[in-house]
């Protein structure tokens, strides 16, 4: 059973939290990650990511564009993508020149670890 706590916080942030996106995309995209409201959030950023993950086709890829105040996300996203799939493969593509980093994710015959 999680803390009060946990679940205010939890319950909080789905009032407010809108998805990042409300399809499925069967085409290569970005997931804007890079919004005022991931700078001090990495815990938004991965859930984020992990959905953008899950709307892309396999065949595809999703580039997910994260904020720059994240630092790279070898610091706080790829752990968490490993911990999430297993068979998941992602490449490192450049820093923004507004600072943000985009990481583009493979999808290709993942699995959800957690499921």
């Amino acid at each position: 059973m999680s803390s009060p706590t946990e679940h205010d916080h939890n319950h909080d942030h789905e009032k407010e939290a809108e998805p990042i996106t409300d399809r499925i995309h069967d085409n290569s995209w970005s997931a804007n990650l890079e919004k005022p409201k991931y700078a001090a959030n990495s815990e938004l950023a991965i859930h984020d990511a992990i959905d953008a993950i899950e709307h892309t086709t396999a065949g595809n890829h999703v580039n997910l564009v994260t904020h720059a105040e994240l630092g790279h996300p070898e610091t706080f996203l790829y752990d968490a993508l490993e911990d999430e799939y297993d068979g998941l493969n992602w490449e490192y593509i450049d820093q923004c020149g507004c600072g943000g980093h985009v990481t583009k994710v493979h999808v290709e015959g993942i699995s959800n670890s957690a499921r």
